[in-house]
């Protein structure tokens, strides 16, 4: 690694205690309730992160190659609202940065004075970005907040105080319920300051059997992803889930315009969580519900914007129409 890095980790957070005990208490819960369900942000241990990466890799899984296409088009419509002024260049759950890293080799092309600084609340997840970026980009000046995002924004505007411009890319707002989607983008815009700039992937509405094969690939890819929470939980807590006895759905709901991802119990079974000193009844063919991945029309993102404080300055589209990356603008009444 270059010497252009950081990694701060907020001392009042204690990030990796608060996320075990988030994990434990959210597997407790959710497997409690009936309908049963387990947060879809814990699908992305190591081992699911990597097996994500193959599901991006697949034919069937658009999305990726279209935010890539739509990046590598309108970079240069991005970089002239970005400006020349000093700014932040704030990613939210990076990944593995590999769409990013159209957006940071074009803005070091247009000596844009810009930090980059992802946040991501795995201390592991953000060594492993700053490597790669690093060895990409090695006079990248790199801050990256090991934290909830809306406190690492405001840790990073407390420490330099510039402009944020923040990317929210891939289709994570989708993982987000309507009522959801609407308190995270009014925390963000909370954490923001008027002219700040964020830019929002979202997947849009299409052909339902494009969307089932996208979330269902004939390889079995997407099935391992979800059924690794299980091997998540017998891992960390002591579970003794037995992977072969669930069975991986999805299906689209019209009504809400979500893809809905679903493990299901084959057979009447018990199973013990070790760390929680509890047992969990499942009923044959019961399901546990994993994740939502919502899906817009444009109508939809100009109703958000309009509805959490944002205006918006620009879609871009991939050629197809398939998925939208939305530029939007902070505003807030300034005090005279």
């Amino acid at each position: 690694m270059s010497k252009n890095y950081q990694i701060i980790i907020p001392q009042k957070l204690e990030p990796a205690k608060k996320a075990y005990h988030d994990f434990a208490l959210d597997v407790l819960i959710g497997l409690s309730e009936s309908p049963k369900k387990l947060p879809s942000k814990y699908l992305y241990d190591t081992i699911g992160s990597e097996v994500f990466q193959e599901i991006t890799e697949l034919p069937e899984y658009y999305l990726t190659r279209c935010e890539h296409e739509i990046l590598e088009e309108h970079k240069e419509e991005i970089a002239e609202i970005a400006g020349n002024e000093q700014f932040n260049l704030v990613e939210l759950g990076p990944g593995d940065g590999r769409k990013t890293k159209v957006i940071l080799e074009y803005f070091q092309a247009m000596q844009l004075d810009f930090q980059y600084a992802p946040i991501d609340i795995s201390e592991d997840a953000l060594k492993g970005l700053i490597a790669t970026m690093n060895g990409f980009f090695p006079q990248l000046e790199i801050e990256g907040l090991v934290s909830d995002y809306f406190e690492g924004i405001k840790c990073l505007s407390a420490m330099r105080r510039c402009r944020n411009f923040v990317l929210f890319l891939g289709s994570n707002i989708g993982n987000f319920n309507p009522s959801e989607t609407r308190v995270f983008l009014h925390r963000l815009w909370n954490a923001l300051n008027h002219g700040d700039h964020v830019l929002i992937g979202f997947d849009l509405k299409k052909d339902v059997d494009m969307l089932l094969n996208a979330y269902n690939d004939s390889n079995g890819v997407t099935a391992s992803f979800n059924l690794n929470l299980l091997n998540r939980i017998n891992q960390e807590m002591g579970g003794n889930f037995r992977l072969d006895h669930f069975q991986h759905y999805e299906t689209y709901d019209v009504f809400s315009g979500a893809m809905e991802s679903y493990l299901v119990s084959k057979e009447a079974q018990s199973v013990y969580i070790e760390k929680l000193q509890q047992s969990f009844c499942f009923q044959a063919w019961e399901p546990i519900h994993t994740e939502s991945s919502y899906k817009y029309l444009e109508s939809d993102i100009i109703l958000l914007a309009k509805e959490t404080g944002f205006a918006i300055e620009a879609h871009f589209f991939d050629a197809q129409h398939y998925f939208a990356d939305s530029l939007w603008r902070v505003e807030k009444v300034l005090q005279k």
